[in-house]
């Protein structure tokens, strides 16, 4: 059987989306706040010496900065004023999120509805704004330290640089961040997410070229590029379809009668994505092994004094590599953890069974309570080793080409991930809203037949 719904997502076509002038808005506005969040990863901060930085970042480029400049739409690579883009929202969301199920006032916070959820805001707001300060903080001295040759990445090292640019990088995440809610207010889709797939996108034209540079340099043949085109396309239909499944149990309700008319009765679905970490594990997982790359690099750039500090750095540098054999182990190993503590975060068995205990609705087949959450745990448990294998498998395959045709060709899993899921997020939000008009349509076509009746 087809619903209602379903039925009028079929019949949307262009000019549906002609009348829909509310949509038409909403999609003009988001292109304008993304149009800003661009023009702002080219402003860059007071004071930074490009040569010097552009020398530093070139041997630190294949540690975490080289995944921040892919988010931050190369930003990092241009030290701009959007630099350190969302990512302090992001771990401060994340933060919050663990620190609700750990402390129960906050957990209390998170379950009063509109208003806590608006309190759990306005904590993570001031959380970014702390992390945020604690990075900037770190970028201004590693900008301003002084290499032994007397040369710096700032044009005037001192504590007024360091001021300004803790000052730029905090400012220009606030107003990202302010940017990304003004998105999801007022504009269509996740805010935060589109501002990533905005700067992720505007990079790809760039390693297309790099692609095609090989191509033309005798590096790559035709049919390595031809395989390589061939396996991106099949990878992100491969994304598309186990985003989009999911494990529906099935929801049943019970008869009651009120008066007499007997009510109730009806059935639904509880549904279970299997991939209900979404992209947080692997941006987790890339965090944690590019950080030692990432020091090193700025160790080397800096001049070290050649001491044992300098040697363990050399040494965890060329085990923990991108395309090491350790690397790729220790990668997927974490990225299972992290979808496995990730998903126990954002789904609560117990809470949901609770729920459903609340409102009357059972899974037929198992007592409401404990049984229940018992089994909600167990299907769970099963969609998440899918999950973490399946996202596992996606960025852990373009690291071993990575490492089989050199650094230069560049098939971000963690990327595609970014990329694909906002794409279906944004769709469907843009679906819904035209859903919306066509129901509007169709209730004022029904009072103008009752009015002439």
């Amino acid at each position: 059987m087809v619903s209602a719904a379903e039925q009028l997502a079929r019949n949307i076509n262009f000019s549906t989306f002609g009348k829909a002038k509310e949509l038409q808005q909403r999609l003009l506005f988001t292109l304008g706040v993304l149009l800003v969040y661009r023009l702002g990863t080219h402003i860059p901060i007071p004071g930074v010496d490009p040569e010097q930085f552009a020398l530093a970042f070139g041997q630190a480029s294949e540690g975490i900065l080289g995944m921040w400049n892919t988010f931050s739409g190369g930003a990092v690579e241009r030290m701009a004023i959007f630099a350190l883009n969302v990512m302090p929202y992001i771990s401060a969301s994340i933060i919050m999120q663990i620190m609700a199920t750990a402390i129960p006032s906050l957990e209390r916070l998170k379950k009063e509805g509109e208003a806590g959820r608006k309190q759990m805001n306005q904590y993570t707001r001031y959380l970014t704004v702390a992390l945020a300060v604690l990075q900037s903080f770190g970028v201004a001295v590693a900008l301003n330290a002084v290499q032994p040759d007397g040369t710096s990445m700032a044009v005037d090292p001192g504590m007024y640089f360091m001021a300004t640019t803790v000052i730029t990088l905090v400012g220009g995440t606030v107003f990202l961040m302010w940017l990304g809610e003004q998105i999801t207010a007022r504009g269509v889709g996740n805010g935060i997410s589109l501002i990533i797939f905005a700067g992720i996108v505007a990079e790809l034209p760039r390693y297309i070229v790099n692609t095609f540079s090989q191509l033309r340099q005798g590096s790559m043949d035709i049919a390595t590029l031809l395989a390589v085109i061939g396996l991106s396309l099949a990878l992100v239909v491969f994304i598309v379809f186990i985003e989009r499944s999911q494990r529906r149990l099935l929801i049943q309700y019970p008869k009651r009668q009120q008066g007499n008319r007997m009510m109730g009765g009806e059935s639904s679905f509880l549904p279970l994505k299997v991939n209900a970490a979404g992209v947080i594990p692997p941006i987790f997982a890339s965090s944690f092994l590019l950080l030692p790359n990432t020091i090193a690099g700025f160790s080397s750039s800096t001049g070290g004094d050649g001491g044992w500090w300098d040697s363990t750095l050399s040494t965890i540098q060329a085990y923990l590599g991108q395309g090491q054999p350790l690397f790729l182990i220790l990668y997927g190993g974490l990225i299972i953890f992290f979808c496995f503590f990730y998903t126990s975060i954002v789904f609560n068995p117990e809470d949901t069974a609770e729920n459903l205990r609340k409102y009357g609705g059972f899974i037929p087949g198992y007592r409401p309570g404990r049984r229940t959450a018992e089994h909600l745990d167990y299907v769970l448990t099963r969609l998440t080793v899918i999950g973490s294998l399946y996202i596992a498998g996606v960025c852990l395959l373009p690291e071993i080409l990575r490492a089989q045709w050199g650094a230069a060709f560049y098939v971000g899993g963690t990327s595609i991930l970014i990329v694909v899921s906002v794409t279906m997020d944004t769709v469907a939000q843009i679906q819904s809203h035209l859903i919306g008009h066509q129901y509007e349509g169709m209730i004022k076509k029904a009072r103008l037949g009752g009015r002439k009746r």
